[in-house]
């Protein structure tokens, strides 16, 4: 019964990405078809709104399909327990022993974090010690590299690895409903007054000037939240619960100025900010692996901290080959763990 209700669960998940898909397609049939082939008469007109519509109806598809098949980044293999560290914190009845086993493993860890009884944070599902950020989505039963939340939308969690999607595509999503409504308005108020002939197209034009406007103001007030959170440099569950650190819970705890904010979400390259390509995780490893320090701008399981005092008490950062280096002793062990 259990894998039965699962395999339901996952099936009714995409219910609401097939009600965006289908609002989508239909958008799309009444715009190119109803609007421009069936009721404009002016070529220039046509070709223009045509030509502008798709570039915006390409951008929003590529990023809602980024954001939705985009895997969620889990913690490699530094973090999970070793077969020896596994069985003495198994065999360990007593909490405050298991608490001390791992803070010893947490020492070769870039992790500042701790649970709100000031504990190493673990998680019994993952059998992982939880990098900075990172939390357990229940939904997609894995740890999330700084995990945002689990949006029903795209059906998928929002963190490390899409992020960036993730704000292209309310981004992209906006200009494409207010692209929609401003080249509709005029058409709509003919339709409405009666200047045009009572055809199919009326229906079609009136549902799509509603639909625009309801999406965009809806969508107005959730990508101008998620602005505010990049600039703050906040995940939407830091936002309401504060991360916690040595020095107690601090909320600006991972804040290092919104130029530094931004480049961690879309990378260095402003050219490809608004590209969905994932342009952090190569740049950021390639100057890590070569530079021989820590990456300044988070690479999913370190991330730059506000007070950068409390890192000189991590031993790691004093000896960073011990994170360097992967089991075999191969610099790009760690690269491939990723994912």
């Amino acid at each position: 019964f259990g894998p039965g209700l699962r395999c339901c669960q996952r099936v009714f998940s995409w219910i609401p990405v097939l009600i965006i898909t289908s609002v989508v397609l239909w958008s799309y049939y009444a715009y190119v078809f109803e609007l421009c082939l069936f009721t404009l008469t002016n070529t220039l007109e046509k070709v223009v709104y045509l030509l502008v519509f798709h570039v915006c109806f390409v951008m929003f598809s590529w990023t809602y399909w980024k954001s939705i098949f985009t895997p969620p980044a889990s913690p490699c293999k530094k973090f999970q327990l070793s077969y020896s560290d596994k069985q003495r914190y198994e065999m360990e009845e007593r909490p405050d022993a298991q608490k001390q086993i791992l803070v010893e493993i947490a020492k070769k860890l870039p992790i500042f974090t701790r649970a709100q009884s000031g504990a190493i944070r673990f998680c019994d599902r993952c059998q992982v010690l939880k990098p900075d950020r990172c939390h357990h989505c229940s939904v997609c039963e894995t740890c999330v590299l700084k995990m945002d939340h689990h949006c029903p939308w795209v059906n998928n969690c929002v963190g490390f690895s899409n992020y960036k999607f993730f704000l292209l595509f309310l981004s992209y999503s906006m200009l494409y409903c207010i692209f929609i409504a401003a080249t509709v308005f005029q058409y709509f108020l003919k339709f409405w007054s009666g200047d045009l002939p009572n055809r199919p197209a009326k229906f079609h034009v009136l549902f799509l000037m509603f639909v625009a406007l309801m999406f965009f103001v809806s969508l107005m007030f959730l990508f101008g939240y998620h602005c505010w959170l990049v600039a703050k440099n906040r995940s939407t569950l830091e936002a309401f619960s504060a991360p916690v650190f040595l020095s107690g819970p601090d909320r600006n705890g991972f804040n290092v100025g919104i130029r530094k904010n931004l480049q961690q979400v879309f990378g260095e390259e402003r050219r490809l900010w608004f590209i969905p390509v994932f342009t952090r995780l190569l740049t950021l490893y390639y100057h890590f692996l070569l530079s021989n320090v820590h990456v300044s701008q988070g690479n999913g399981h370190y991330f730059p901290l506000k007070n950068r005092s409390s890192e000189s008490q991590n031993p790691l950062l004093a000896n960073e080959d011990m994170w360097e280096e992967s089991d075999d002793g191969s610099e790009e062990g760690s690269l491939g763990e990723l994912f």
